[in-house]
């Protein structure tokens, strides 16, 4: 039989070291010089827009029409109109600046102790979060000053959130990059015991992120990314890169251990380990695809991000791996802990048992309906509160914790001032927009709009908008309650039967359209994921049962983490303990994106673990046996894997946005419910009751191929040599 694609690409890393090792290095190198020097190309508001807010943006950007980024300053004081010079200094800095424009005179507030200030940062609105820096040093200044005379100051706008948002995610990005990587490193250190095979995993997953981020900088010239873009692919590709390799070097180490000379052992390596993180890393790739059918630019992106590190990484593992481990020998246990490394010496045999995973194992395949029914009885009731979950687009509040600067400022403002930072904006555009029908249709939607309500229009551009505010904190039920009543009653009435087009636009507008298609959505997604996850195990392993299971067991995982996520977020179970606080919603995008990332993530461990027991399968075995040999022989790097995977998104729970904690939380319980319940109760318990039924092939599915699990012509029974007294150590 003809070896596998993965065992050719391995033989031939191994006899051409240098050609492997060089080429990888050229390539990181080169992705990521011309990804710096080509920069990277951020998506703009109007284009994150979908249905009626989308419209509207795009009307405005067609015209030429720049949204201004607009502030607001509210100074406070302890008695009535104690503001005046505090706010008339103020007022005199800005403009001093030379980077605001439009700055209105002080608007007061009900009770006389509060004014607001109006303004506007100059230049386009896409890049005034770069210029507000001065802007922002002038307000801090008058906060200082005014903190001695009992005055208070607080700002918010379009400029200084962005630039808060910025510089949050860098710096929680360089958190994540600081801490997860040194935590990969030290859980690898304690399971291998030794330096260098603790560093090649690590080393091998960071050069395939920066050579990804380089390729996703190019990308992003055809499809504009979101910031937070950059955050998923390092997390993905850390997780992935470092599980792909510990596959790989685990099962090389175990065929070494077992008597293979080292070429052996790295062809079986190849054959089998190399194979399944092919089928898996694909699996992932197309899942990911599943994103373009969300019909929203920030899954577009992380479709794009996730595919380029998975595949980076992919390669890697079966290109360059095999070169590294052929040169380096064993000198893979360079480096060796003396503590750590003798406590993982096993004596010849060890590895049969299966060690601890064996113990566990033995109850599940003596009383496998008990555990089956209990491991899934378990992961039903974690998913019990998703039933009640919740989703929106967070609001500041939410997003940076109410105790966050940005979220007081916003919430005293919007308590003084109802509808000032984010209004909903009415845009019309008319071939005549200067027509009675129109400008009577624009009168009567400003006169219902009420107080605070501007009509501008762009006679030009055939182009008029409304800024109508409002009410509440601009995101709550009653802000919702007017919006809808502004689209679904006032707009359509006014504009009935008048040759012009009227959407309605704004932040607010903008998140619940955004909701809306998620909702759309997340069905094609979900059932191309499950097609195409079905396909791909069918042709894999050729059995429907094996197809079915796997998009079960999945569901239940994910089912598992959405309930989680809604007990700790939404109801603010334990928030507390991870430094969160309940928020009463999911982030919007999070369940898509948890679903995709979960349902490519778990192939990781699925593929590796069924292929093992494939493998078994294959060699003669019967299903019992084989079920425990593929369980225990994959349980070590399973675990090693699970933790570091889970350890890696931990560090995102441990984030300031909420966004980020939610996703970090979601895949690590996920991912740890993966490899523990599932993979070691469940998968095994399952596939003992199904008996023969998991390998059946139906007629009329014979025309599928026969794919190898194993590597031919080696047998099962390795020669003996002195090595295998001692073997290396075991995750």
């Amino acid at each position: 039989m003809r070896r596998n694609l993965a065992a050719r690409l391995g033989v031939w890393s191994a006899h051409h070291r240098k050609a492997a090792v060089l080429g990888w290095l050229v390539f990181v190198v080169l992705a990521t010089v011309i990804g710096g020097a080509t920069g990277t190309v951020t998506a703009s508001d109007d284009e994150m827009g979908v249905g009626d807010s989308g419209r509207a943006a795009k009307i405005l950007k067609d015209a030429d029409i720049d949204e201004p980024a607009g502030e607001l300053v509210m100074v406070t004081a302890r008695t009535a109109d104690g503001w005046r010079d505090a706010a008339a200094d103020l007022s005199k800095a800005l403009t001093a600046t030379g980077d605001v424009r439009d700055v209105q005179a002080p608007l007061p507030s009900k009770d006389g102790r509060d004014a607001l200030l109006r303004f506007e940062i100059k230049g386009p609105s896409d890049d005034a979060a770069d210029r507000v820096g001065p802007v922002l040093d002038a307000v801090a200044k008058a906060k200082e000053d005014g903190a001695a005379h009992g005055i208070s100051v607080h700002q918010f706008g379009d400029a200084s959130s962005e630039k808060h948002l910025s510089d949050l995610l860098a710096d929680d990005l360089k958190k994540a990059e600081f801490t997860a990587v040194p935590l990969a490193l030290g859980i690898l250190l304690i399971a291998f015991g030794a330096v260098v095979a603790a560093l090649l995993p690590v080393g091998l997953a960071l050069t395939a992120c920066v050579a990804a981020f380089g390729l996703l900088s190019l990308a992003s010239h055809q499809l504009h990314l979101f910031e937070t873009t950059y955050s998923v692919m390092f997390l993905m590709g850390l997780a992935v890169g470092v599980d792909y390799c510990l596959f790989y070097l685990r099962r090389e180490r175990d065929e070494r251990a077992a008597g293979r000379d080292a070429e052996t052992a790295l062809r079986i390596a190849a054959a089998t380990s190399g194979r399944a993180v092919l089928v898996s890393g694909l699996t992932v790739m197309v899942a990911m695809a599943g994103m373009f059918l969300s019909g929203l630019l920030l899954f577009k992106g992380f479709a794009v991000a996730t595919i380029l590190v998975v595949c980076v990484a992919m390669l890697g593992s079966v290109t360059v791996l095999p070169a590294l481990l052929a040169w380096l020998g064993d000198r893979i246990d360079a480096g060796r802990i003396p503590f750590l490394f003798l406590n993982r010496r096993a004596k010849k045999g060890a590895h049969a048992s299966g060690g601890i995973a064996g113990r566990v194992l033995r109850p599940v395949l003596n009383h496998p309906k008990f555990f089956a029914v209990g491991a899934a009885a378990l992961l039903l009731a974690l998913a019990a509160p998703a039933l009640g979950m919740k989703t929106e687009q967070l609001g500041l509040e939410k997003q940076f914790g109410s105790d966050a600067a940005l979220s007081i400022s916003y919430k005293k403002i919007t308590e003084e001032f109802p509808g000032g930072p984010a209004p909903a904006r009415v845009v019309v555009k008319a071939d005549d927009i200067g027509a009675q029908p129109v400008r009577k249709a624009l009168a009567s939607v400003t006169d219902k709009a009420g107080e605070g309500a501007d009509l501008t229009v762009h006679k030009a551009a055939g182009v008029a908008e409304i800024a109508v505010p409002l009410p509440g904190t601009g995101t709550d039920a009653e802000a919702k309650k007017a919006l809808h009543d502004l689209r679904d009653v006032t707009v359509p009435a006014a504009f009935d039967g008048v040759d012009a087009e009227a959407y309605v636009g704004g932040d607010l507008a903008s998140s619940e359209d955004f909701s809306d298609q998620l909702g759309r959505g997340i069905v094609p997604v979900f059932a191309f994921i499950a097609a195409v996850t079905f396909l791909l195990m069918l042709f894999s392993f050729r059995s429907v049962v094996i197809a079915v299971t796997s998009i079960a067991l999945n569901l239940l995982s994910v089912g598992a983490a959405y309930g989680v996520m809604t007990a700790v977020f939404q109801h603010g179970w334990g928030a507390e303990l991870i430094g969160s606080e309940k928020v009463g919603a999911i982030e919007n995008w999070m369940p898509l994106f948890v679903l995709v990332v979960l349902f490519g993530l778990s192939m990781d461990y699925h593929v590796f673990v069924v292929s093992r027991i494939r493998e078994a399968r294959d060699r003669g075995a019967d299903n019992r046996a084989a079920i425990r040999e593929g369980v225990t022989s994959t349980a070590g790097a399973v675990t090693g894997a699970a933790v570091i995977m889970v350890a890696v998104f931990a560090v995102f729970g441990t984030l300031s946005m909420q966004d980020m904690q939610q996703m970090g939380v979601g895949l690590g319980v996920a991912v740890l419910l993966d490899a523990t319940v599932v993979r070691m109760i469940l998968l095994p318990s399952v596939m003992t009751l199904l008996g023969d039924r998991n390998w059946h092939t139906p007629g009329w599915l014979s025309w599928l191929p026969q794919v190898s699990h194993g590597e031919t012509g080696v047998t099962d029974t390795p020669p003996v040599s002195p090595a295998s007294a001692a073997t290396p150590s075991r995750l």
